[in-house]
């Protein structure tokens, strides 16, 4: 593992930003750390960076504690904050000349830049000034700055906040292209849906890490199981429904049509329950217009696993 937290927690005064986080961040993937704002996700991106340190618990990355870096440990690791800390007197071309500068890069440097300028597509916008960009060539830029000097692990703090859905979608080709390059990705976003994109998803809820899963197993916890949607010709009967809820192979069984004619059934498994299931009606003489295997999106999937666990802390 590259990263690793044990028993993490940040605390100010009385108040706790994030408590008792355990994780462990693969080497060559991309770890999406997913929740609303101001659940924690900042905080955990800055206590992993060295940046902030622990209240309680032990984070290591690379095998050391953040407070025992070297300065060539620090230059693995790449950082974007949600807010810019770049010069907007400066052009995009010159902000980024100055923070390779700040890594000691060499002034034979000028072919570097550039490729990481046309990296994230801002080649033929490297003259303009900062103040005058957009702010998704303010994004972008930053996105940049954080991989000039060819780091190893990057720490990314809500890269797609506040940009449109193509550039987001833009983005994630981006953070797909670094890892196929062996760099690792520790990414935070509150835009739910883009759990789909990352190899492994942490869900933070009030400072409390949920789960952490690959999105199927994100996906599978949270409902229980796999879903299949069935449609049949005709309208069901309450008694078909019945017999549903008595076969070893359902978990559950619901009515979604106002017509009466489709099921939504949670199996373990569909791919092995759909050919079973297709016999079952076939034997009670119900024709299937349709059987497919439904997964959910992943913003209904995060207000399950939340309420879930809220409705498990109100009970306790």
């Amino acid at each position: 593992m590259i990263a690793e937290a044990l028993g993490v927690s940040k605390q100010y005064g009385e108040e706790f930003a994030v408590r008792d986080i355990d994780l462990s961040v693969p080497e060559g993937s991309i770890f999406g750390f997913i929740g609303p704002s101001g659940s924690g996700k900042t905080t955990t991106i800055r206590l992993l960076a060295g940046i902030q340190q622990p209240t309680a618990g032990e984070i290591t990355v690379f095998g050391k504690r953040p407070v025992d870096f070297s300065v060539t440990d620090r230059r693995r690791i790449g950082y974007m904050p949600q807010l810019s800390v770049l010069y907007p007197h400066l052009s995009l071309q010159e902000n980024l000349n100055f923070v390779a500068s700040i890594y000691g890069m060499s002034l034979l440097r000028r072919r570097h830049l550039y490729r990481v300028l046309d990296f994230v597509e801002l080649q033929r916008h490297r003259k303009k000034l900062l103040r005058e960009a957009s702010g998704g060539m303010q994004r972008r830029l930053a996105l940049a700055a954080s991989l000039i000097h060819q780091p190893d692990l990057l720490f990314l703090d809500e890269p797609t906040a506040g940009i449109d859905p193509v550039l987001r979608r833009k983005f994630w080709d981006h953070f797909e292209e670094l890892k196929s390059e062996g760099r690792t990705l520790f990414i935070t976003t509150q835009y739910v849906g883009e759990a789909a994109y990352c190899d492994f998803i942490g869900v933070l809820a009030d400072g409390r890490l949920l789960m952490v899963d690959t999105p199927e197993g994100v996906r599978r916890s949270a409902m229980g199981g796999e879903l299949i949607v069935a449609v049949t010709d005709d309208q069901i009967p309450d008694e078909v429904v019945e017999a549903l809820h008595n076969e070893p192979l359902i978990l559950s069984a619901q009515r979604n049509r106002t017509d009466g004619r489709g099921l939504e059934l949670l199996v373990d498994e569909a791919s092995t329950a759909m050919p079973r299931l297709q016999q079952w009606f076939s034997g009670r003489e119900l024709n299937l217009e349709s059987i497919q295997h439904h997964q959910p999106p992943f913003d209904d999937v995060f207000v399950e696993i939340v309420n879930s666990e809220r409705a498990g802390a109100d009970a306790g």
